[in-house]
């Protein structure tokens, strides 16, 4: 494919990585806020769009990660977008175990991204998600 059918066509071709990955931005569809960041291989990508729920690659453990198969915080995806050259997927999703909507991270937290970089050796949390975990 050329750059104008990637950037302007209607076929989803995603441009993996050197190591067969893809990045991944997952938001909450009610709030719009930043959940996590992680890697999607091509067996991921397919489940998530076959099952409807996020699937995710852990570099970690090097194995597919259906997110929530442990935590019962399973992601249902309510929209996936690629960007304009599709090397990257954002997905809008609802985060629930028996009606709750918390417990992204694995920290407990709604969000991974909790700390504020104050300086290049500092972090602060950030007030608002410091407050939402001491209430837990």
């Amino acid at each position: 494919m050329n750059k104008k059918e990637i950037e302007e066509g209607t076929e989803f071709t995603p441009k993996f990585d050197a190591h067969g990955l893809i990045p991944c931005i997952t938001t909450c569809v009610e709030t719009r806020k930043v959940l996590m960041f992680a890697f999607m291989n091509a067996e991921a990508l397919s489940k998530t769009i076959e099952t409807g729920e996020a699937h995710y690659w852990s570099r970690s453990r090097n194995c597919l990660w259906h997110k929530g198969a442990t935590s019962g915080f399973t992601q249902k995806v309510v929209e996936m977008r690629t960007d304009c050259d599709q090397d990257c997927i954002l997905i809008s999703v609802r985060v629930n175990k028996d009606g709750a909507s918390e417990g992204t991270c694995h920290t407990g937290r709604d969000s991974c991204f909790y700390r504020l970089i104050k300086s290049d050796k500092e972090l602060i949390f950030n007030e608002h998600d410091q407050n939402e975990q001491q209430n837990k």
